[in-house]
Parts: C-alpha cells; structure tokens; sequence
C-alpha cells in the first residue's frame, strides 16, 4: 500500500514540481519577447517617424474639401510611447503639406471663410501651432514666400475626431496641416 501511495504521489506530484520551473521559463521566454519586440520597435521608431510618406491622406474626413491633390507630403510622430506594452493606445500627430489644384484652394478658401493669418488671433485656437512650428522634413515642400489664410471654421470642423489647424496658400494652391489624436 505505500509503494502505492508514494507511486501516485510521485506520478501526481512531479507535474506540480515541475509548474514552478515551468511558470519561470515562460516568463523569461515572454520577458525576452517582450525585449525583443520593445528593442525592435525603439530602432525603427524613429526611422519610421522619420519618412516623408506621399501616400493619399486615407480619413479625408481629417481634410474635407481638398478635392483631388495632385500631391501630399505628410509624417506621423508618436505622442507617447507606442513601444510601451502598458494598456492603452498611443497618440499621434500628424503634420503635412499638400498641393491642391488651383480651383480647389480658391473654392475651399471661400467656402470656409479664409482669411489672412494672424499670429495673435490664430494662438487663441490654435493651440500655439504655427507654420513655424512644421516640422524640418517637410519644409522643403512649401512654396516661397507663403501667404498664409487660417480658417477657424475649418479648423473646428467636427468632420474628424483628431484637431485639425490648417493654414492655406491660394496663390502657391498649398495647404499645411497639422493633425493631433486626442
């Protein structure tokens, strides 16, 4: 009867010793995924920040009323921390720059009640975002010497659920925005 007894203690027993060292290999196989993964996406962060992409905007409810671009230039930067594994998703800002046609930037110009860009008047909604602040990537594609419009109807449009602040050029037909998840 004990060689029974420590029989089934022993087949009964050795898997329930063998869950701690089981628990800790999983954990370290799931903490070296985690590393790995973590590791992998802070190198390509910021090459990833760091594209121009010209893809078509793909929410045109962010911009309404562009029509049909003949190009944009746009990058996306993480607000928080996307690498993270803590619960919750990460923000992002988008900023770009898009060339319109010529009767689209008149027609949105006048449609949403454009008017001549003043830093003063334009802080109050705008959060403190200025042409000045797009980032140095897409610089290049603007135009010289920009005569910018800002729209307050535009911008507070409740097309999209990210913030929107726009700023138009109808004589270069170029339209800068910057785009924020919130």
């Amino acid at each position: 009867m004990k060689r029974r007894i420590l029989l089934l203690v022993a087949v009964l027993g050795a898997p329930v010793a063998l869950l701690p060292a089981g628990a800790v290999t999983a954990g370290y196989l799931a903490v070296r995924s985690d590393w790995t993964h973590q590791t992998t996406c802070r190198e390509s962060l910021p090459i990833e920040e760091a594209k121009v992409r010209t893809v078509r905007w793909d929410r045109p409810e962010d911009l309404p009323g562009l029509g049909d671009y003949p190009a944009i230039h746009w990058q996306a930067r993480a607000k928080g921390d996307p690498c993270s594994r803590g619960p919750g998703p990460t923000d992002w800002a988008y900023q770009g720059v898009v060339e319109l046609r010529p009767e689209d930037a008149r027609a949105l110009a006048k449609r949403y009640e454009f008017v001549a860009y003043d830093p003063v008047v334009s802080a109050e909604y705008a959060a403190e975002r200025t042409p000045e602040d797009l980032w140095s990537a897409l610089s290049g594609f603007l135009p010289p010497e920009t005569r910018w419009l800002t729209s307050r109807v535009y911008d507070e449009l409740d097309t999209s659920s990210r913030w929107r602040i726009a700023y138009l050029d109808v004589e270069h037909a170029t339209l800068l925005f910057m785009l924020d998840d919130h």
